[in-house]
């Protein structure tokens, strides 16, 4: 009859035997031929001279062959998988000894289930999960035998399991079991394509690369805090060009005013000869009075009130209200005798007639006083600047000349506490006027300060040594006292020795008088490239410095835009 076939002349059972086991172990435990699925051992057991029991007869005794069995076959060890060579030379002797076998000693025909586990290899049970995972025969093998991989050493081949060998026969050596393969990581694709072998299939994925993982972390982080600063910087920017437009729209507009029962202290207030509301609005804020520099002319305009305001100094306390600034400013006993009060940036055609009404004294005698500089030890032609800002109070009795020299020995007490070489106090004092006319807060004193100096290098091809200060075209045109901060063209073109957009260095002399701030920024310049500086808030008196002409305009136009929001402030 012809030989049974062979499991693994089958292609698709050839192909699947060479995949990784999905447990990871290198091989699974067979059941002994002959095993049946319930357990009992279906081979036969030839006793000499008496016929084979069935299967399901043999059941019981099939864990222990006959005494006249055991000496005849030495069956391999159970649990060793045949090669697919091995299990064909099994096949084949198998089938010459039935064809040899006399009729009586012909085996039974096994139950398909015992044959198939009888003739199943290795490679068939680790190609099917059905056949390698829950059967019963795998159970039966791994409970009535040792496992390959816990019976042989590593590295040892373990013996293959088949049919014992027939009278005469030699045992076959034991088939050789393939080496364990790592976990399968490869996909089956790959396998079919060629791409990996199924010795690569199931190597491991390599270790994550540390390195590139905290690179990546820190780039992310850069990236985060990058987009975070943008972000910062962005809403800083719109909040500072936009505050008050944004308080507007959402209601956060601080009280311009402050409150009753807020006013403590004193302040002086000095009321030059045809001060309107701007003016004297400008100076309550700047003495402390008022919370804001509108906040008094707002006021007015709001009561419709136009009283009017007599020159003199008046006391004051810092943090009134509006209202209450109005009626001590109106009030005759508020006015101090014999007081002068002469602010910073004042001119000496708007000092004297202050320093007449606060003494008592005729103006006339003041004009006279300040004719002739020489009289002071002021080597110039006009005691422009030379006239100190500050408050004074002098006995009864004091003539016009006793005044004016009281101020110019102030002057010179700051000039020499700044520093300043007897042969240069005109030109210290012209360019610190500019800068007390120019400048709104102490830093900014600084930078004007170096912006003129910048300006005065032999190397400036900026501006050709020109200053271009607005307060010096507008000194010279006489257009100082018009209540606004901006030139006229007339101003910027009249040709006279203190426009200094039209002659290049310093003016004539000085154009106002200047404090000890003012004087010590002129002597001692903060270290900067810039050129420029417009001031584009008159309210809060932001000022922005440049280094060129572009980025000069640019904050032109910012002032401007700013103008055209704030029509009544000064602009």
């Amino acid at each position: 009859m012809p030989a049974p076939s062979s499991p693994f002349d089958d292609p698709f059972a050839d192909l699947f035997g060479k995949l990784p086991d999905p447990r990871g172990r290198a091989g699974v435990a067979r059941a002994p031929e002959g095993t049946a699925p319930g357990g009992a051992t279906a081979a036969h057991v030839e006793d000499e001279g008496e016929d084979t029991a069935t299967a399901g007869e043999s059941a019981p005794e099939a864990t222990s062959p006959s005494p006249s069995s055991a000496p005849e076959t030495e069956p391999a060890p159970p649990g060793r998988p045949l090669s697919r060579r091995e299990a064909r030379r099994a096949a084949a002797a198998a089938a010459r000894s039935q064809a040899s076998a006399p009729p009586d000693e012909t085996p039974h025909p096994r139950p398909a289930s015992a044959s198939v586990a009888s003739e199943s290899s290795p490679s068939a049970t680790e190609s099917s999960p059905s056949a390698a995972v829950g059967s019963v025969s795998s159970r039966v093998a791994s409970e009535s035998a040792p496992a390959a991989s816990e019976s042989a050493p590593a590295g040892s081949e373990p013996a293959a399991s088949g049919p014992a060998p027939r009278d005469g026969e030699a045992a076959r050596p034991a088939a050789p079991v393939p080496a364990a393969r790592p976990a399968a990581t490869a996909t089956l694709d790959a396998l079919f394509t060629g791409e990996v072998s199924t010795d690569q299939v199931g190597a491991p994925p390599p270790p994550p690369d540390r390195r590139r993982r905290r690179v990546g972390a820190w780039v992310a982080l850069a990236v985060v805090l990058a987009l975070v600063g943008g972000i910062g910087v962005g809403v800083a920017w719109v909040w500072n060009t936009y505050e008050q437009p944004i308080r507007a729209f959402m209601g956060w507009e601080e009280p311009k005013d402050y409150e009753e029962g807020e006013a403590t202290g004193e302040a002086l207030v000095t009321i030059l000869s045809g001060d309107t509301g701007g003016p004297i609005s400008q100076a309550l804020f700047d003495a402390g009075v008022t919370k804001t520099p509108d906040a008094f002319y707002d006021y007015l305009i709001d009561t419709r009130q136009n009283p009017p305001f007599q020159p003199g100094v008046y006391l004051l306390q810092q943090k009134m209200t509006s209202a209450a600034a109005l009626d001590a400013l109106l009030d005759p006993a508020k006015k101090q005798s014999n007081t002068a009060q002469l602010r910073e940036g004042l001119t000496v055609e708007q000092s004297l007639p202050l320093l007449a009404e606060g003494l008592a004294l005729p103006v006339e005698e003041f004009e006279a006083a300040v004719a002739n500089p020489a009289d002071y030890g002021v080597a110039a032609d006009t005691l422009e600047g030379w006239l100190f800002p500050a408050t004074y109070t002098f006995d009864p009795g004091v003539t016009a000349t006793d005044v004016v020299r009281t101020l110019v020995d102030r002057t010179v007490q700051s000039l020499d506490a700044a520093g300043v070489p007897g042969e240069r106090r005109e030109e210290i004092l012209t360019i610190a006027s500019i800068i007390q006319r120019e400048a709104r807060f102490e830093d900014d004193f600084y930078k004007v300060s170096r912006v003129i100096q910048n300006r005065l290098a032999p190397d400036n091809n900026e501006t050709n040594g020109l200053l271009q200060m607005d307060s010096t075209a507008q000194y010279g045109y006489q257009e100082m006292h018009d209540g606004t901060v901006s030139s006229s063209r007339e101003a910027l073109e009249d040709d006279n020795p203190w426009n200094t957009y039209r002659h290049p260095g310093l003016p004539v002399g000085p154009i106002a008088n200047p404090g000890d701030l003012a004087i010590d920024a002129a002597m001692h310049p903060a270290e900067g490239p810039w050129m420029y500086f417009v001031t584009v808030n008159l309210d809060t008196g932001e000022t922005i410095f440049t280094n060129t002409g572009a980025e000069h305009e640019q904050a032109v136009k910012q002032w401007q835009q700013w103008c055209a929001d704030n029509p009544d402030s000064g602009c």
